[in-house]
């Protein structure tokens, strides 16, 4: 086309000959004629003509090339309500086209209705050109948008954290507000949209946020424990989506945003004093953004819910989840794990082996092996034991055959008084003696690299300061501390200073 214009300019504006055109363009003389025969047909400047792009030139000097459309009166489906009903599981394209050709015989072959839906769906917005089945899928995540909270108190600012969730099929949104985005909030969240929902989805997909996701490299996803226990208590798959992979969660990504342009840009003019306030304000919004039609579908999220999503979530378990930590622990001599600072007792055929501690507010469960062998309340004070006397060895077996307070006294009375006194106050102070073994056996065990004397003058120090723990001992052991005398009175250098190689202060004067 650069060629026809480059003609039409040397001939009409540069007024050279058919001849001289051919011999610079390199076109035939009969072709130049040709293209100014047709430009004399047309009537449009050679200065407009010039600046047209080549499909244009080509529709006005050369009309015949352009291919004529057979316009058909053949009906169309409704794409919208066929991209809908493919949402529906065990729905198939083969299925929908039937039914229109009932209704339509002179309609179009499963082949040409194939691809103008192919085309309808590049039409619409990304986000909706996935087709999510109903109850399959619910995206979550936090709103990068926060929102403030005063401190009434105080007057301190707190943002506070707006948590999505979407369902895939219907759109339909739940949206809360939590002061933090740590993994018990995270999962509370969870309690309350399956609540809104009325019921659990086959699959959550959030973000790889630190309260979901430990880890997910090359595929493998390792999961918060906490979050993946949440998971097993509702039946439902959690499948985060992949790093750097928009697509995976542009569902949420729409919802974040809808969120954030009908409800929290409402809402910015507010003060809260507090996060219950926002949800008051953010539940009354919320139910006008899911009623609100979407233009392209006729319907609300709302309807789209109750017809897509709604009959297919499975049913809610009567309890929600109690959020959990997870910890591993080793049984010690005592029988006892160690879990913030209490102990709690588990059957003393377990010592030594390492076991799975789950533990909420409220309780302490222990596992090995996945069997569970021992639950405890959980403890509120610190320092304090829980033993069940199940737990124990028939007759104290244990205590009384391997190791027991007179065992204890006995290797303390080898080393002296002091280590004595201090092994009866360990023992004293734990709720059960065989609490205080792991301390004694561990101080005891001291006699050994730093000897009986340092160990005895050691546990003195200790009980002057009023010490009872295994690192304070070590330390006056690895200082030496236990040779310094506690006075107030001066210390007397004469002794230092009575040596020949030293110079008193009258050599300076």
């Amino acid at each position: 086309m650069h060629t026809i214009q480059e003609a039409l300019r040397l001939t009409y504006l540069s007024k050279l000959s058919s001849r001289q055109v051919s011999l610079l363009t390199n076109i035939s003389q009969t072709t130049v004629l040709d293209y100014c025969s047709r430009f004399t047909k047309v009537s449009v400047p050679i200065e407009e003509l010039l600046e047209y792009d080549n499909a244009k030139v080509i529709s006005l000097l050369y009309p015949e090339m352009i291919p004529s459309r057979k316009i058909t009166t053949r009906p169309h489906p409704d794409w919208d309500q066929v991209h809908t009903e493919l949402k529906q599981k065990g729905m198939t394209r083969l299925l929908l086209w039937e039914e229109y050709k009932e209704q339509h015989p002179d309609g179009y072959d499963y082949t040409q209705f194939k691809e103008y839906y192919n085309r309808f769906i590049k039409t619409i917005n990304p986000s909706m050109r996935q087709i999510h089945y109903a109850g399959d899928k619910l995206f979550v995540d936090f709103s990068g948008l926060t929102m403030p909270v005063v401190d009434s108190s105080t007057g301190e600012i707190h943002k506070a954290q707006i948590f999505v969730a979407v369902l895939g099929a219907s759109g339909y949104t739940f949206v809360h507000a939590v002061m933090s985005q740590n993994t018990e909030d995270f999962i509370e969240c969870h309690n309350k949209a399956f609540w809104f929902f009325g019921g659990v989805p086959n699959q959550v997909v959030p973000d790889n946020l630190k309260a979901a996701v430990i880890s997910h490299k090359r595929g493998r996803v390792k999961l918060n424990e906490s979050y993946a226990d949440m998971g097993r208590h509702y039946s439902v798959a959690i499948i985060p989506a992949r790093p750097y992979k928009p697509q995976d969660k542009s569902k949420a990504e729409l919802g974040v945003k809808g969120i954030q342009r009908w409800i929290l840009m409402k809402l910015r003019r507010r003060t809260f004093f507090d996060v219950n306030e926002l949800n008051d304000a953010i539940s009354s919004l919320l139910d006008d953004y899911n009623n609100k039609v979407i233009r392209r579908l006729g319907k609300s999220r709302s309807e789209l819910f109750v017809q897509l999503d709604k009959p297919a979530l499975h049913p809610l378990r009567a309890n929600s989840y109690l959020f959990r930590r997870y910890k591993q622990c080793s049984v010690g001599v005592d029988y006892h794990i160690e879990l913030e600072g209490n102990g709690y007792s588990v059957p003393y055929t377990h010592l030594g082996k390492r076991v799975d501690v789950w533990y909420s507010r409220n309780s302490v469960t222990i596992s090995h092996q996945g069997e569970t062998i021992a639950t405890h309340p959980r403890l509120s004070h610190a320092y304090e034991d829980s033993t069940l006397i199940e737990h124990m060895p028939k007759a104290h077996q244990y205590q009384y055959e391997k190791w027991n307070p007179g065992r204890i006294l006995n290797w303390a009375n080898s080393v002296g008084t002091q280590t004595v006194v201090l092994m009866k106050e360990i023992m004293k102070v734990r709720s059960h003696p065989t609490r205080g073994y792991k301390s004694c056996m561990a101080i005891l065990s001291f006699s050994k690299t730093y000897g009986k004397e340092a160990l005895e003058l050691a546990c003195s120090k200790a009980m002057q300061i009023n010490t009872h723990s295994v690192s304070s001992i070590e330390s006056i052991l690895k200082r030496k501390t236990y040779l310094v005398e506690d006075t107030d009175k001066p210390v007397n250098n004469d002794l230092f200073n009575a040596h020949e190689n030293i110079r008193g202060a009258d050599t300076y004067q």
